[in-house]
């Protein structure tokens, strides 16, 4: 399962509040936070922003997502447990 850990990350004295999009594999992004937008949309934008900056053939529009601590975590609806 591919899955994409997002954090909020706070205003320092010299950048602004942002929100960092991630993999376990080592892929990120990090993008400014984009205040005009609902508290998920502004995550999902750091999880376009990974996918554009790789490169990644990944079809994102179906993504789930969930509350993870500090962030959400999405997931491919494909991704299911077999009983």
């Amino acid at each position: 399962m591919k899955a994409i850990y997002t954090k909020y990350l706070g205003p320092t004295n010299s950048k602004g509040a942002r929100i960092k999009a991630f993999t376990l594999e080592g892929l990120s992004a990090t993008i400014s936070y984009p205040y005009n937008l609902s508290h998920e949309a502004v995550h999902y934008e750091a999880v376009k922003s990974l996918v554009d900056k790789h490169g990644l053939n990944w079809n994102i529009r179906d993504m789930r997502f969930g509350d993870a601590v500090g962030g959400y975590v999405f997931c491919f609806a494909d991704s299911v447990v077999q009983s």
